[in-house]
């Protein structure tokens, strides 16, 4: 009987470094900066966000544009034909002619300025709030994206990893497949084997075409957002992760409170509501105005100066007071609501603080627990690679079987996705910390620069 020469197993450590690699050479590989660059002069939501900004900061203009002067031009013209049905006195027929004709021209401009107006005061301070949330509305929209263009990266990455390894897996479960058919036919093993094999393929053969699906609905979702095919993504590479600083829970949620974008934009919401009540409590107290005006009239044809006058010149200067007396209710109404609002603003600012104390508690245990288990996933990825070879080793000198080496390669391709997998929740963790902070910026990207090669 023909002796089988002790075929090498297809995924030897070698070979499962290069299939597996992290570190694929690309030329102008796209790293996380780039993507998020690309990201900003593409996406929609955040060209939006740009418009969104610039109408924001008007609001401040349009406040402080309440306490300027108006000028105001005032201007008519009229053709009049003028006819009197009755008799005029005798001592001013020569005025008023029982017929004219004529054109009637005038003029006026008129200068506001308020002198004592304190609901238009307290309009302007709720205006400028409204400015300063639509910066901090910004600052976490751009946040946001960040985070956004991180996770569609990653998910590119993992899919294209997830898929990589379910390809080997299929490349080794041929090979033994093909050996122990090759030993079934020649009498050295059992059919059971080859069944086993085939079994264990033909379910990664269904794995992998979910696999692939995955893996094209992420570079969509990456392409969408960055406006760019993920063709040269750079890829993981095993860089050391390391703790929080400082490692401390408490602190990091107390800086969050201070810092966060979305507490920032509840407490100016809350600044917003308390500013409306002010500006309905004062809209019915009393306003002060400088007025000052000038004016001009004139007429050509036969028209009467009694109807139209000519050459006129009127010129006034004084102060305007005005007092609502009664709006019928509207006034105390609107106030009513306004205070529910700011109490509703109150409770939404509890609500964001309880918010991010929970997301800072998420993003730290994301990295401190990362830390360990990214060793342990390391350490586990060794003893694969050890143990399958002791079970390869096993079987060829007949104390293990074939059903032992393919459990034993089917841990190996498992470890290396866990692996994968925790290196990037690590990374999420830090980019999740740093965005619950409000401290999640394009230099939070390029910190990740060491856990990421061309």
């Amino acid at each position: 009987m023909k002796k089988l020469p002790n075929i090498p197993l297809y995924v030897t450590k070698t070979g499962l470094c290069i299939l597996l690699s992290l570190n694929l050479t690309h030329a102008s590989a796209i790293d996380l900066v780039t993507a998020y660059q690309q990201a900003l002069q593409f996406d929609p939501s955040s060209l939006a966000d740009n418009e969104a900004l610039t109408a924001g900061r008007e609001k401040a203009v349009q406040g402080d544009a309440l306490l300027r002067p108006r000028i105001n031009l005032q201007a008519d013209v009229s053709r009049i034909h003028d006819r009197l049905t009755s008799d005029v006195p005798p001592a001013v027929s020569t005025l008023v002619p029982s017929q004219s004709t004529g054109t009637a021209r005038q003029a006026t401009v008129q200068f506001v300025q308020p002198l004592y107006d304190l609901g238009a005061k307290a309009n302007r301070q709720q205006m400028r709030e409204q400015s300063a949330l639509a910066q901090f509305q910004f600052d976490a929209s751009r946040q946001d994206l960040v985070l956004h263009v991180a996770e569609a990266y990653f998910g590119v990455v993992v899919a294209d990893e997830t898929l990589r390894v379910v390809q080997a897996e299929q490349a080794a479960l041929r090979h033994q497949r093909d050996r122990a058919k090759a030993r079934f036919d020649i009498g050295q093993g059992k059919i059971t084997d080859v069944q086993e094999a085939q079994a264990r393929l033909d379910g990664v053969d269904a794995r992998a075409v979910s696999v692939q699906s995955v893996l094209e609905l992420r570079q969509t979702q990456f392409r969408e957002l960055i406006g760019a095919p993920p063709d040269q993504l750079a890829k993981l590479s095993s860089s050391a992760p390391r703790r929080p600083e400082p490692e401390d829970l408490l602190t990091w949620q107390t800086r969050a409170e201070d810092q966060s974008m979305l507490v920032k934009s509840r407490r100016s919401e809350l600044d917003i509501a308390k500013a409306e009540i002010d500006k309905y409590r004062l809209a019915g107290r009393p306003t002060v105005d400088l007025v000052a005006s000038y004016g001009a009239k004139g007429q050509s044809g036969s028209l009467s100066p009694l109807v139209a006058p000519s050459g006129d010149r009127t010129a006034t200067v004084g102060l305007q007071l005005n007092i609502p007396l009664y709006s019928g209710g509207s006034l105390d109404s609107r106030q009513r609501e306004s205070i529910a609002k700011r109490f509703k603003a109150e409770h939404d600012l509890d609500a964001a603080r309880r918010d991010v104390r929970i997301k800072v508690q998420d993003g730290f245990l994301a990295m401190t627990t990362g830390v360990s288990r990214i060793a342990a996933l390391e350490q586990a990825l060794v003893s694969a690679r050890s143990a399958l070879e002791a079970t390869v080793l096993g079987r060829d000198v007949g104390t293990r079987t074939q059903l032992d080496v393919l459990d034993a390669q089917q841990r190996l391709f498992t470890a290396e996705l866990d692996l994968v997998q925790a290196r990037v929740d690590y990374l999420l963790g830090r980019l999740r910390l740093a965005g619950a902070a409000g401290e999640l910026s394009e230099d939070s990207l390029r910190a990740l620069s060491a856990w990421l090669s061309s």
